[in-house]
């Protein structure tokens, strides 16, 4: 329709919670689309539902947004001639629109009442019929609209569906055609005159000059609505904004993603330790294939280099939690250990392990500690389970863990490595290595792998721990041999 360099690609969330995994995908794909294409990526808050709308949700919005990296050029906090970007503070734009239809015969007012509208359906529905208005408004005469008026009744503005079929070509669908006597007249403006999101969404992709919509296979069925919209605008046919319709997420039992799946929204992903990079990742190969053989690693950057919606999927991309955990993993160990640091603080103060802000010899602990666990992390907040060990006066030990190593051999080993502990000097970890492997290897007799573990779940608390002779330079002297006595005391 439009030459590359003229692109324009909106991402209008109506944010009515945080946003769902879905809806980033197409954010994702809406950004990468305009990053390659050198367009303009436009993010617009549909808003016209302001009692599910809230102005905290759209704070969310723009908080996840920013914080996957994806970047808008027009939009909230950044601007734009085609604004405002929320819907809420367009409404005498829809309303002027709305009266414009009706003194043109795209639009009528319509009369029905609520209960008529519920008796309507309730004849529709034991027909076995589609529900959806029966045109009874369409033809009023002044006579008759008069006559509702003095009854006090309130119209809604309803557009006239026009006869014949709508065919559009969809980027990853191919061509699509709708009848128009599927589709009932359907309402632009409530009575209280509040425009609804079929109005709303057609003006504003109009006068914002949006190009291509990139969007959910949910809103196919509303396509034929908004094509009728923009060609009562005076849209020519080679100007319609060009389609396509993302296919949907669903969860591992084949059903549509939902909470039943567990966590589907961005919040809850980043409250577990997910990170950026990993989530705009995976999410992209949910339909989308880079490329390059199967390669499936890969930065935004890189994303936008690929993106092109003929690699788009027209099949129903199923999430995979452990394929997002794998991914999310790589991108642990991709980070340079400063900065993973930085990012694990905040979940161990969140778990009360660190004050807030933490103190400079708490920050050096967990910059050291970061390194020797990196590999291990699945996500930041794996930190917590291990490393919290080394924030906590006292180790609480996990009961499954002390029955594991809890043997015959527990007490030896416990005392011969406090014994050789007591006598090491500097309390470094090659020292303390060579000091708990002449005692228990060399002096006990035992296999590696049996000499350490009882060590391990006094210091830690747990089978599995950052390296032991590292955990236990960075616990320090005091701290190490007062949980190696505690753990005798246990036993005892």
């Amino acid at each position: 329709m439009s030459d590359s360099s003229t692109v324009r690609v909106r991402f209008a969330p109506s944010p009515s919670g945080d946003l769902h995994v879905g809806n980033i995908r197409t954010a994702l794909y809406d950004w990468a689309f305009a990053r390659h294409t050198g367009g303009t990526f436009v993010f617009r808050i549909e808003d016209t539902d302001q009692a599910r709308v809230t102005p905290e949700y759209i704070a969310a919005a723009v908080e996840s947004m920013r914080w996957l990296g994806l970047s808008w050029d027009e939009g909230p906090e950044v601007g734009g001639p085609y604004g405002p970007y929320q819907q809420s503070q367009r409404i005498d734009i829809y309303r002027e629109w709305a009266q414009r239809f009706i003194e043109s015969g795209h639009a009528y007012l319509c009369y029905e009442s609520p209960e008529e509208a519920e008796a309507r359906v309730g004849r529709q529905k034991a027909a076995k019929e589609p529900a959806g208005y029966d045109g009874h408004s369409r033809n009023l005469t002044p006579e008759q609209r008069a006559a509702y008026e003095a009854e006090g009744r309130k119209p809604v503005v309803r557009f006239r569906m026009p006869e014949g079929t709508t065919t559009f070509h969809d980027e990853i669908r191919g061509e699509v055609s709708f009848e128009n006597a599927t589709v009932p007249d359907f309402v632009l403006m409530r009575a209280d005159g509040s425009p609804l999101y079929t109005l709303a969404v057609a003006v504003d992709d109009v006068l914002m000059k949006i190009t291509h919509v990139v969007r959910g296979e949910d809103l196919l069925s509303s396509t034929p609505r908004q094509i009728a919209v923009y060609r009562a605008m005076g849209v020519p046919d080679d100007q319609i904004p060009t389609f396509a319709h993302l296919p949907f997420v669903m969860g591992q039992d084949n059903s549509k993603l939902s909470k039943r799946h567990g966590a589907v929204t961005i919040g809850q992903f980043r409250a577990g330790g997910y990170l950026p990079e990993a989530m705009c990742n995976y999410l992209a190969l949910l339909g989308w294939s880079f490329g390059d053989g199967d390669r499936e690693e890969f930065d935004l950057q890189e994303m936008a280099a690929a993106f092109t919606l003929d690699r788009v999927n027209s099949s129903p991309a199923r999430f995979d939690p452990k394929k997002l955990d794998d991914i999310n993993g790589v991108w642990i160990r991709r980070l340079d250990p400063a900065d993973l640091a930085a990012r694990v603080v905040p979940f161990l103060v969140e778990a009360g392990l660190l004050n807030d802000p933490p103190s400079p010899t708490d920050l050096e602990t967990v910059a050291a500690a970061v390194p020797l666990v990196q590999v291990r992390m699945v996500t930041l907040k794996d930190a917590v389970d291990m490393l919290g060990f080394l924030f906590v006066s006292d180790v609480t030990i996990d009961p499954d863990a002390a029955a594991a190593v809890g043997g015959p051999d527990a007490e030896a080993v416990l005392k011969a490595g406090l014994g050789a502990l007591e006598a090491v000097d500097g309390f470094a970890a090659a020292d303390i290595e060579a000091a708990l492997r002449a005692a228990l290897i060399e002096g006990l007799g035992l296999k590696p792998k049996n000499a350490f573990g009882a060590l391990r779940v006094a210091v830690t608390g747990r089978r599995v721990s950052p390296p032991l002779f590292e955990s236990m330079e960075l616990l320090g002297r005091d701290a190490t041999l007062a949980r190696l006595r505690a753990g005798l005391a246990a036993l005892s």
